[in-house]
């Protein structure tokens, strides 16, 4: 279907006028019922990212013993910011599969040829991660707090690892709808989430840097990951500090805005080859 160049030239230039809100919210009600509804496809990054914190405090219980390992209470505790960061990493990878199965049916290209503001069409797709996000940040805390998981933050730290959640959901829902948008395909943008999760992995999620060496060091010392798992760590380990709740927030914040621009040049240069 060939979209009309004028249409999307002219919405382009409308972008936080009235109708762009309410197109945008509108997008992002059908993103969040459409994962309401669909339980599936979320539950996994719900009880894996629980499974890995049980299995590594139960194995890894002493590790914080070890020279280097932040003063901790438990391996719970250190472990609940690589929990979250998993469970939003997996997640977020929902949104951007369900755009790639809006192109191949067809139903983004009769977006396209509605007078509807692209960064809606993204942002709106993305609202459904970001709300998922936040809620599995919560979730974790509440389900950990009775198996002794302690936060020395208190409330202020939930608060800021609940916004960390969701901006990174953002971020990451935003990179991958930049693969859904190059390739207009579902399976593509599953295929990618093996890189996200070798991100993860090559990251201080789940042992601090202080304990690495060699390229696995470096590599972690490189990962943006690991310097918002730190801040988000710090919040529950350290306590409610001002630069803990700026990497912990302001990095996915950075990083969101980044992917989000990424999101929208790709969809700029789908038009253009339409």
């Amino acid at each position: 279907m060939t979209i009309a160049p004028p249409v999307a030239t002219a919405i382009d230039e409308r972008r936080l006028d009235p109708s762009t809100i309410a197109q945008t919210w509108a997008m992002s009600k059908r993103a969040i019922i459409a994962l309401a509804r669909q339980p599936a496809l979320v539950v996994p990054s719900i009880i894996f990212p629980l499974f890995f914190a049980a299995l590594g405090t139960a194995s890894f219980g002493r590790a914080i013993d070890v020279p280097g390992f932040p003063e901790v209470d438990s391996y719970l505790d250190f472990a609940l910011a690589g929990a979250i960061a998993q469970g939003v990493l997996f997640g977020s990878t929902v949104g951007a599969t369900a755009l790639a199965t809006d192109i191949e049916n067809g139903f983004f290209d009769r977006l396209l040829s509605s007078p509807t503001s692209r960064t809606s069409i993204i942002v709106g797709r993305m609202a459904g991660g970001m709300v998922y996000g936040a809620v599995q940040s919560a979730f974790f805390v509440a389900v950990l707090l009775p198996f002794g998981l302690s936060i020395k933050g208190g409330v202020v730290a939930v608060i800021g690892l609940v916004i960390a959640g969701t901006f990174l959901a953002l971020a990451v829902g935003a990179l991958m709808a930049t693969m859904a948008i190059a390739t207009g395909s579902s399976e593509a943008t599953q295929g990618a989430f093996p890189l996200l999760f070798i991100a993860l992995f090559f990251s201080s999620s789940f042992f601090p840097r202080e304990t690495m060496s060699g390229i696995y060091a470096t590599l972690a010392d490189w990962n943006p990951i690991s310097h918002l798992v730190e801040g988000m760590r710090d919040l529950v380990i350290e306590g409610a500090s001002t630069s803990a709740l700026v990497r912990a927030i302001a990095i996915p914040a950075v990083l969101s805005v980044l992917t989000v621009a990424l999101a929208v040049r790709s969809l700029h240069r789908r038009l253009g080859a339409s």
